[in-house]
């Protein structure tokens, strides 16, 4: 290490409520990486924080020596602002995918380093790799060439980008330390900042199928990645969406990959079609392109009518070894062999759809994973019928189930039933981008 420190000081300093100095946090980060930290010491430093709480200059210097544990992709050859979206995570969202090559087509550079699905919420990477041949795993020479020839590259992050997040969060996983806002800061920014990034805009997810279920707590938590981001040298901007029904009418992964496709093909769903020009717009400000929101929305608008963004798509998937054939021949899709209907049991209007109850459905059905390593059935997954707000008769389906067999859908069918409320009125539905936040 860089600077000799005692683990038990550190671990009894924060427990005490004491304030660590960045030397402190970058040698006690780098000690865990060489071995003279211990997994449990770590641990324990982990709960004291989440006890204790990290102020936002402890939380930059997390954040940093997360960041520089490994290595940086400055992508010098890159000469267009470069621009990065991430999500804090929910059900059915598939915007990263349509998102990238829509903004590339409007001049900038978007190196995105995405995530796989954990817990309730889909992954960018599994939905991608529903596309035959196509590669998360480019390397960095890869990858800036990418970037640089297309406009925009989706990887996940290697073995070299963050190292000690990727441990760290390991941990968190099993000792029961991941809801705690400063450890998510420094675990989001240290893996997106390491792009080489000159902004960032931020999608908080807030909802009953988000992590954050409170928008309270979402706001705490887009305000500190902001503040943290921009301290650390890069312009942000958050934007709170709401998360209580899923977006699109996709959860999965091949499915939500063909209604990404739709959306670049000018059509899509609309709540789908909204998050992606909404956030795409806050690229194009933070990136130059335009000063209004509303010129960068018509900018957007124009790049998924005329095709561009399209076309910058299908670009990316073959220089990805991807086939870009799926495009035009969405067969060409990993497809499960059977629909399961589920039919309401009552006319009425959809009040709600419960997001998490069927991102845990499609979990179970195989399209997400409880543990790392595991696999995902790209196949499967829910395909909706009716949203909040629509009217259904009884009988009507509310959802089909995308599987192999009939007999796959049987334990799965009345928990997703169970996940629409039914009511006599229509409800009442609230905006999808709740607030902007900038500081």
């Amino acid at each position: 290490m860089a600077t000799l420190v005692n683990p038990v000081e550190l671990i009894r300093k924060k427990r005490d409520n004491g304030r660590l100095t960045a030397a402190e946090i970058r040698a006690f980060v780098d000690g865990f990486l060489d071995g003279s930290v211990a997994d449990y010491q770590m641990s324990a430093w982990l709960m004291a924080a989440v006890l204790r709480g990290l102020d936002e200059t402890e939380t930059i210097a997390l954040t940093e020596a997360m960041l520089h544990s490994g290595e940086i992709l400055t992508l010098p050859s890159v000469t267009r602002p470069k621009v990065d979206k991430h999500s804090t995570g929910g059900v059915g969202d598939k915007i990263s995918i349509c998102l990238a090559p829509a903004v590339a087509a409007c001049g900038l550079a978007v190196p995105m380093i995405s995530g796989r699905g954990l817990g309730h919420t889909g992954g960018t990477l599994d939905k991608l790799e529903a596309i035959p041949g196509y590669d998360v795993r480019l390397s960095a020479r890869a990858f800036e060439r990418t970037v640089r020839r297309i406009g925009c590259s989706l990887i996940g992050q290697t073995s070299r980008i963050a190292p000690a997040d990727r441990r760290i969060y390991a941990l968190r996983d099993v000792t029961g330390t991941v809801e705690c806002i400063p450890l998510i800061v420094a675990s989001i920014l240290s893996k997106k900042l390491a792009a080489g990034l000159d902004s960032l805009v931020l999608d908080v997810k807030v909802g009953r199928g988000a992590f954050m279920k409170d928008a309270a707590a979402a706001r705490e938590l887009a305000r500190s990645l902001v503040r943290v981001s921009r301290r650390a040298g890069t312009r942000a901007v958050a934007l709170l969406t709401d998360m209580s029904s899923p977006i699109g009418w996709a959860i999965g992964n091949a499915n939500e990959t063909q209604e990404a496709i739709e959306v670049l093909q000018g059509a899509g769903p609309a709540d789908t079609r909204e998050l992606t020009l909404a956030l795409g717009a806050e690229m194009l400000r933070l990136g130059a392109v335009t000063k209004s929101r509303r010129d960068a929305r018509r900018q957007l608008e124009h790049a998924l009518a005329d095709g561009s963004a399209l076309d910058v798509f299908c670009r990316m998937v073959e220089a990805h070894g991807g086939d870009p054939r799926v495009v035009d021949d969405p067969s060409r899709l990993p497809r499960a062999s059977r629909r399961v209907a589920i039919a309401a049991v009552r006319s009425g209007f959809v009040q709600r759809i419960d997001a998490l109850e069927l991102g845990l459905t499609a979990v179970a059905m195989g399209a997400g994973r409880t543990r790392a390593d595991q696999s995902v059935d790209h196949r499967v997954g829910i395909q909706l019928a009716a949203k909040p707000g629509t009217k259904v008769s009884r009988g009507d389906p509310l959802a089909w189930l995308l599987v192999d067999g009939a007999a796959r859908a049987r334990p799965h069918i009345e928990r997703v039933r169970r996940a629409f409320a039914i009511g006599p009125g229509r409800p009442q539905l609230g905006p999808l981008v709740i607030e902007r936040i900038s500081k």
